[in-house]
């Protein structure tokens, strides 16, 4: 009788172990894009830590209690929970899921930093803002868009040099322009001649050669801690100038952009038109007098007075533009630029290109002066390991 009891027991011992028998499951993962298999899909017995990984087929094999559910996570693909129930084969199809990534900037070599990681402040702006606001000079479109970025446009013309001070400047006697690196390299911005206490020439500098349809972005490094990336010259700041390139695809791919500007007179100071050139209340009475270059004169009421320039000539003393208009609209003219570009890219799997060919032309508001420029630019990566 008691050998019957203790058989019974063990009997009931077993039953939960027997009833709590683990499953086999296994599948296969593949992409909902291409179907191609996906090697190291995370598989877990979701509430434990027990899970495996799948295969370079994508297969995967797994011993779950009953009543578990499978997790199925990968680095790109949204996440799935599946719960076993009755099966033993469980294949799943993995959506793509887009996900933003942390901001991140090319620095010194090609480099590529996380944005948090950089010692230095960082400011980022896309190409596609430099073409909307059209600059001959690139420059120049910085205003506005960064923080702590002075730009100073020298009216010497469309062709004509810009200064960018970043956090004001830093030597009395020394120069505080940042350093310019494109793709890179670093820049020479030297102005080609500016103008003095005596006048002289501007012949423009680096940046107004750079075309902007061929700007990725520009990114801005501020303070003396982007001298650790480039050394001294980067002392105050650093601009880093990144130009785009060809992509993988099927066939060539053809960039065409046509810009038209036009530049009118922004200031057209209102000047008095009552009283004219000349001394005392009264216009000049010879040529030697000291009136022609005084502008105290008395009031323009038609009498006959020695006319300006000292010629001898006695000529009304009136208004000259009375018919309308100003000296700034019959000189100046509304400035006009045409920009046209062309760009040809692709790639494969082994490399990638883009040719681009751009022309600008602009007549100034100044009769007789302009700016002509082409580019050509030839970009070519190399996507072997």
């Amino acid at each position: 009788m008691k050998r019957g009891i203790l058989i019974f027991l063990m009997i009931f011992t077993c039953l939960p172990s027997l009833w709590a028998q683990d499953r086999q499951v296994s599948g296969k993962v593949t992409s909902s894009e291409d179907s191609s298999p996906l090697p190291g899909v995370n598989v877990l017995i979701m509430g434990t830590t027990e899970g495996v990984i799948t295969d370079m087929d994508g297969n995967y094999r797994i011993s779950v209690p009953e009543g578990a559910t499978l997790g199925f996570s990968y680095i790109g693909f949204a996440g799935q929970d599946i719960a076993v129930g009755n099966q033993s084969v469980i294949d799943v199809v993995m959506m793509s899921d887009a996900t933003e990534l942390q901001e991140v900037v090319v620095t010194a070599l090609g480099i590529t930093k996380d944005k948090m990681a950089l010692s230095s402040s960082v400011t980022e702006v896309s190409g596609d803002q430099f073409t909307e606001a059209r600059e001959i000079n690139i420059a120049n479109a910085l205003a506005g868009h960064v923080a702590g970025v002075n730009v100073s446009n020298i009216g010497s013309g469309p062709a004509g040099s810009s200064r960018v001070i970043i956090r004001g400047n830093a030597s009395i006697s020394g120069e505080n322009q940042p350093l310019y690196v494109v793709d890179g390299i670093p820049m020479d911005n030297t102005q080609f001649g500016n103008s003095g206490m005596w006048g002289g020439p501007d012949r423009g500098d680096g940046t107004s050669s750079i075309n902007p349809d061929d700007i990725e972005s520009i990114s801005v490094l501020k303070g003396a801690n982007a001298a650790a990336l480039y050394g001294s010259r980067a002392s105050n700041g650093v601009i880093l100038i990144t130009t785009k390139k060809g992509t993988k695809q099927k066939g060539l791919g053809l960039e065409l952009q046509t810009n038209y500007t036009v530049d009118p007179i922004w200031d057209q100071t209102d000047y008095q038109t009552e009283f004219g050139h000349g001394w005392g209340g009264e216009p000049p009475d010879n040529e030697l007098s000291g009136g022609h270059r005084s502008a105290w004169g008395g009031p323009l009421d038609g009498s006959i007075a020695m006319a300006w320039g000292a010629d001898g000539v006695q000529r009304p003393y009136v208004n000259t533009f009375a018919d309308g208009g100003t000296n700034m609209q019959k000189f100046y003219q509304a400035g006009q630029t045409w920009t046209n570009s062309v760009a040809v890219s692709g790639g494969d799997d082994k490399q990638t290109f883009r040719l681009s060919l751009s022309n600008l032309n602009n007549k100034s508001i100044q009769p007789n002066s302009g700016y002509d420029r082409l580019n050509a630019a030839l970009s070519r990566a190399s996507n072997s390991p």
